[in-house]
């Protein structure tokens, strides 16, 4: 692994923030992995399924546009590197970790917790 696995980790977790992405199924099951979990800052422990569920219910008309500051990733082994990253989105402030897997000759996102500030 390579400074640009970093970097290509890094444009698929700033994809997940775009709205056009965040309204796909399609394109937001591709960047999550089978075994996918995040712990929401409300300490929720989301599944795969329900957070495209839940980013598909995301009113359209208002995408919210998420500021995302303080990107850094490592590898944190083979296969897997670690983001880091602080968010603001609607007045909140969140900082998050994503912890991303190459998975079938791409990377997914295996992990995600965001710990509200």
């Amino acid at each position: 692994m390579t400074s640009d696995d970093v970097l290509a980790v890094i444009e698929r977790e700033l994809a997940l923030e775009s709205p056009e992405v965040r309204r796909s199924p399609a394109l937001v099951e591709d960047l999550l992995d089978a075994d996918f979990r995040e712990i929401g800052v409300s300490g929720r422990l989301w599944t795969r399924c329900e957070v495209v569920q839940a980013l598909l219910a995301e009113d359209s008309d208002d995408p919210g546009s998420i500021e995302v500051t303080e990107m850094e990733g490592m590898l944190a082994c083979d296969g897997l590197v670690l983001l880091t990253f602080l968010s603001r989105r609607d007045g909140y402030r969140a900082r998050r970790s994503s912890l991303w897997r190459r998975s079938e000759g791409t990377w997914r996102v295996v992990f995600h917790q965001g710990t509200l500030l």
